[in-house]
């Protein structure tokens, strides 16, 4: 719980979750699987559930805890919610682990814990009658995706809090789908496959307990995420960029799937690093560039690319359950913000991209500035940019579900 807590107190303080995550386990190398996953539960379930402690804490609160102990009962009545059945040794769990640095508040926090048992009838009906606490999601959030999406916004936000799939991308360089799901099935893995290739599976496992990993049979990939390289639709001898490529899931799937000549441009160079890692993995090969997508002078040859991936950098809203501090750290004036960067990145590719050529905007969002407002825009800026339609439509919208995240895909043709 403390350790928890310390990460739940890192991202109010504006922390990034991931870094900070990989931060505690190299100073906890010996934590064995069990403790680095009920720490990981612990600490992403209390942020999945953005607003759900301020109703009750505000009324069993004369005045806030100092910060570190805040967040603990912050993870504590997490758990509570989660585990009504065990709330006694909850309780008993968080005073141990105040009284640690802080035995004076031992007798606050056992009272607040056990009046919210106590109380759960009350605390329930708080709760319900608090919009925040209710969606666990910003206010401003809330009304962004009610704006974009008036008959699915409880859906979407529903979906925001739940657990995120785990499914897999077959690198049919090296295995059918069908060896992939026999080795699972002998393993006593249960996993499906979905529309468009991808394997879902029951329920998500640590990727060294899937057969396969090591031996670049496979790759995690989320299943909306899966669509790219599919609608992409790169073909043999082409000349194709990914921009914005890393980790590279997305190139190496354009690489598995034809022969071409990539380029993955990705503007951090750690992140880079990531890409070759997986590269070598799956066996494939792309030419790796470090740059900015926003000024191709310093990275781009001249020769124009049939083919362009743009996956912009976006809100990320379409995956906040994935990376729940997202709830925490976004603010309603940073979705303007990332639509001006999206729009620069797409002025300054399209140069590059050949007469009769394709580009796939893709975003993890579900916020319209970001998305059909965004491509809107850029066709009504570029009169030689048409919008060709995919799998029946003019464009994708995969709102986040059981089976993957939220994305929006747009296909871009360059009239000659």
């Amino acid at each position: 719980m403390r350790q928890a807590a310390h990460l739940v107190q890192a991202v109010c303080d504006g922390a990034n979750l991931t870094d900070t995550w990989e931060e505690m386990l190299h100073a906890h190398p010996d934590w064995p699987a069990s403790t680095r996953g009920a720490v990981r539960d612990l600490a992403w379930g209390t942020l999945r559930d953005y607003g759900r402690a301020d109703p009750v804490l505000r009324r069993l609160l004369h005045k806030p805890l100092p910060e570190p102990y805040q967040a603990l009962l912050m993870v504590a009545l997490h758990r509570l919610e989660q585990r009504p059945d065990q709330s006694h040794t909850i309780v008993d769990q968080a005073v141990d682990a105040v009284a640690v640095t802080a035995p004076g508040l031992r007798g606050v926090v056992n009272a607040v814990l056990r009046n919210v048992i106590r109380q759960a009838e009350q605390v329930a009906r708080w709760r319900e009658a608090d919009p925040v606490a209710c969606y666990r999601h910003p206010e401003w959030w809330i009304a962004r995706v009610r704006a974009s999406w008036p008959a699915q916004w409880t859906t979407v936000l529903a979906a925001g809090n739940q657990h995120p799939p785990m499914a897999l991308r077959v690198n049919s360089r090296r295995a059918r789908t069908e060896e992939v799901l026999e080795a699972f099935t002998a393993a006593g893995i249960d996993a499906r496959t979905l529309d468009n290739g991808a394997l879902l599976l029951a329920r998500p496992r640590a990727v060294t307990e899937l057969p396969g990993f090591a031996e670049g049979l496979f790759s995690v990939q989320d299943a909306g995420a899966q669509w790219a390289a599919r609608w992409l639709g790169a073909q043999a001898g082409e000349r194709v960029l990914d921009a914005c490529a890393a980790p590279g899931g997305k190139a190496a799937h354009i690489l598995e799937l034809a022969d071409v000549t990539l380029t993955a441009l990705e503007l951090d160079a750690q992140r880079a690093r990531r890409i070759e890692e997986n590269f070598q993995r799956l066996g494939v090969h792309g030419q790796i560039k470090v740059g900015d997508a926003r000024y191709p002078a310093q990275w781009w040859d001249g020769r124009p690319f049939d083919r362009i991936l743009v996956d912009v950098p976006c809100s990320a809203s379409g995956v906040a359950r994935r990376h729940p501090d997202i709830k925490w750290l976004r603010r309603r004036e940073d979705i303007a913000h990332f639509a001006a960067q999206q729009a620069e990145i797409l002025e300054a590719l399209w140069p590059t991209l050949a007469p009769g050529g394709t580009m796939l905007y893709v975003t993890c969002s579900v916020f319209d500035e970001e998305n059909r407002g965004q491509i809107a825009r850029f066709c009504n800026r570029h009169a030689d940019a048409l919008r060709l339609p995919f799998d029946g439509r003019l464009e994708q919208q995969l709102l986040p579900s059981a089976e993957h995240d939220g994305f929006y895909y747009a296909l871009l043709h360059k009239r000659r």
